[in-house]
């Protein structure tokens, strides 16, 4: 079957508004490389626009050596955000409206200028950065991360398909200027009614949060692509998922940056 990147993004949209999980996409195309993965993306990323959507950032994702290995990759990936993908700290949200949700524990940089280029450097992104911020990333699996019926497991390429699995950020806590901190010391507690169920130190991205962005601003560089100023941009998670399930409550503690809860029934 011939890819058609329109057509399977659809489908995962399709998944998307109706909560509904889809077969994997390489289970319908096994010869898909990376390049078709980010076609497909880029293509629902233009269906959420015509519909009145706004870009306002980027994710990157698979930045621990842990992710990596499991996804045999040596890469991270990305995903784009839009307007309608941000949630406020304190929020509720309705768990049935996310397939198989999670949430994961990260820093948001928010860009003051344009970042761009082959030969950035950590110092570069953090001089090009208005701030950091605690952040959560809401993650979803439109299509199947394991199929119920064969029992394989979704691919790198399902994932980046499925714009890396982002469905939302929450951004709370106290923003920090970029040079303010050692940025690779911020850690967080992340509990779920109550209980600590993953901690982590932002070093576990890459060795330093920025590192991700550094990678993010070369892969666009190469199809000239920019980074904009005002533009959030999730670094990357530095805790496993947290699973959600409807009636849980939870705090994300960074110490000295703040805390911040959100909720789901």
């Amino acid at each position: 079957m011939s890819l058609d990147p329109m057509a399977e993004a659809r489908l995962l949209d399709d998944a998307e508004r109706t909560a509904t999980q889809m077969r994997q996409t390489t289970d319908a195309h096994p010869d898909l490389t990376i390049d078709d993965a980010y076609a497909i993306q880029a293509a629902w990323r233009e269906i959420r626009l015509g519909r009145g959507e706004t870009m306002v950032g980027h994710k990157i994702g698979l930045t621990s050596r842990a992710m990596q290995a499991a996804m045999k990759i040596d890469t991270p990936d990305s995903g784009f955000i839009t307007d309608a993908m941000v949630f406020e700290p304190g929020s509720t949200l309705r768990a049935g409206d996310f397939c198989d949700p999670k949430l994961e524990v990260e820093l948001a940089f928010v860009l003051a200028t344009d970042l761009s280029g082959h030969d950035l450097t950590v110092d570069d992104v953090l001089d090009a950065t208005d701030h950091v911020t605690p952040s959560v990333e809401l993650i979803a699996a439109r299509s199947f991360r394991r199929d119920p019926k064969t029992g394989r497991t979704r691919t790198v390429i399902d994932t980046i398909a499925d714009n890396a699995a982002n469905a939302g950020i929450v951004n709370g806590g106290q923003p920090v200027g970029p040079h303010e901190v050692d940025l690779r010391w911020v850690s967080a507690l992340g509990e779920r009614n109550g209980v600590v169920e993953e901690t982590g130190v932002a070093a576990g991205v890459l060795g330093h949060p920025a590192l991700g962005i550094v990678w993010l601003a070369r892969r666009y560089a190469e199809q000239g692509l920019t980074l904009e100023a005002g533009q959030v941009i999730l670094a990357g998670s530095f805790t496993r998922p947290i699973d959600i399930r409807a009636g849980d409550e939870f705090v994300f503690d960074y110490g000295p940056l703040g805390r911040f809860g959100l909720g789901f029934d």
